[in-house]
C-alpha cells in the first residue's frame, strides 16, 4: 500500500486561507449540530445529581470543554435548572416546549469563540506538516499521520491554553475585562508567564496521543475504503466512516487521560468559586492513583459511552465537512487556473 493519500491534489493545490476556512466551517458546523445532544445529556445528569453551590460540572460538546461553576445552586444564565424528565426524547421534547429551541445551542457563543481558533491552527498545521513529513519520511511516509498529529495538537493545545485558562476564569466569576487583565497580570508577576499554562499537561497527555492515534486511523481507513470501493477521491461517505471510526478508536484508547483532565478541571473550578489559592497541582499519576483508590480501575474508563456517543459523530462531521470544503476550493481553483490559461490562450 501506498504511503500516499488517494488524493493529494485536493490537498496540494489550496492555499493556507482556504485550508482556514474549510476547518472553520466544520468548526461551526459540528458546533451546530452536537451541542443539542449535549444539552440534553448535561440536563438529565442535572436532575439525578443536583450541582450545589460551589461545585462544578464539565459541558462539552465534542469540539470543547467548559467548566460551569453553580452559584445559589444554578450555574451561569446560559445553564437552566433540571427538569424533570424521563428520557433523552422526552427531555428534548419539554426543553423546547418550556424554553423554545435556542435552549438546545445554551452555550453556544463561548464554544465558537475558543473552538473555531484552535480548529483552524490545528487543522491547517496538520495538513502542512502532513505534506512536508512525506516528502522527507521516504519509505516511513505511512507514520507521517501519526507524527502530523501529534505536532500539531501540541502546538494548538499550547497556543489555545492561556485562553482557555482566561475564559474558565469568567465563566466561573462575574468580573470585567479589566478586573480580569489585572489578575492575570498580578498572577503572572507571582507565579510566572507559566502560570497561564496551568492544566496544560493532562491535557496534552489526552490531546496528543488522541492526534496521533485519530489521524493514523483517519488516512489508513479513507485510503483502505477508497480502495475497496475503487474509488479515486474519497467521498463524503468515506470520510464520514473513516471519522468516526477513527475518533471512537483514540477516545477509547485516551479515555483515562480524559477522566484525570475532567477531575483536575472540577478541582480548579470549585477552588475559582470559593475564591481559594490552586497551590501546587497533582500530577497525573497521583491524580490516577486516587481515582483508582476510591472507584477502581474502572473509574479510569467513567464516562465511555457518552463520551464515545459524542466524540465519534464530532470527529465524523468535523472531518467530513472538511475534507468537503478542501474538494470544493480545490475545483475553484481548478477552474480559476483554467480559465486564465484559456484567456492568455
Amino acid at each position: 500500500m501506498s504511503g500516499q493519500s488517494p488524493s493529494p491534489a485536493a490537498g496540494n493545490h489550496i492555499t493556507p486561507v482556504q485550508r482556514m476556512v474549510a476547518s472553520c466551517s466544520g468548526a461551526i458546523l459540528t458546533s451546530l449540530l452536537v451541542t443539542p445532544l449535549d444539552v440534553v445529556k448535561i440536563r438529565l445528569q442535572a436532575q439525578k445529581n443536583p450541582f450545589p453551590k460551589g461545585k462544578c460540572f464539565v459541558y462539552c460538546n465534542g469540539l470543547m470543554d467548559h467548566i460551569c461553576v453553580c452559584v445559589n445552586g444554578n450555574s451561569k444564565a446560559w445553564y437552566k435548572a433540571p427538569g424533570h424528565f424521563s428520557g433523552t426524547l422526552d427531555a428534548f421534547v419539554n426543553i423546547v416546549r418550556h424554553e423554545g429551541i435556542k435552549s438546545l445551542w445554551s452555550g453556544l457563543p463561548p464554544t465558537l469563540v475558543m473552538a473555531v481558533p484552535a480548529t483552524v491552527i490545528y487543522f491547517t498545521c496538520y495538513d502542512q506538516l502532513l505534506a512536508a513529513l512525506r516528502l522527507r519520511m521516504g519509505s516511513y511516509t505511512e507514520e507521517a499521520p501519526l507524527l502530523a498529529g501529534s505536532i500539531a495538537r501540541l502546538g494548538s493545545a499550547t497556543v489555545i491554553s492561556p485562553l482557555e485558562l482566561i475564559r474558565t476564569k469568567l465563566q466561573s466569576e462575574k468580573q470585567s475585562y479589566g478586573e480580569l487583565t489585572r489578575l492575570i497580570r498580578s498572577a503572572v508577576q507571582t507565579e510566572g508567564w507559566l502560570s497561564l499554562w496551568r492544566g496544560l499537561g493532562p491535557t496534552l497527555l489526552r490531546d496528543v496521543p488522541f492526534s496521533a492515534m485519530y489521524w493514523y486511523s483517519y488516512e489508513k481507513g479513507k485510503r483502505f475504503l477508497c480502495e475497496r470501493y475503487n474509488s479515486r477521491e474519497p467521498t463524503f461517505t468515506i470520510t464520514f466512516i473513516s471519522g468516526a471510526v477513527s475518533g471512537a478508536i483514540a477516545s477509547i484508547v485516551t479515555l483515562p487521560f480524559d477522566v484525570v483532565k475532567t477531575r483536575r478541571q472540577l478541582e480548579l473550578g470549585e477552588l475559582q468559586a470559593k475564591n481559594l489559592s490552586s497551590g501546587v497541582s497533582a500530577s497525573t499519576f497521583s491524580v490516577m492513583s486516587r481515582i483508582v483508590a476510591q472507584h477502581g480501575f474502572s473509574g479510569l474508563f467513567a464516562g465511555f459511552l457518552p463520551r464515545l456517543i459524542k466524540v465519534a459523530p464530532a470527529c465524523a462531521i468535523m472531518i467530513s465537512t472538511y475534507e468537503v470544503g478542501k474538494v470544493f476550493f480545490h475545483k475553484r481553483n481548478q477552474e480559476r487556473t483554467l480559465g486564465a490559461l484559456q484567456t492568455n490562450a
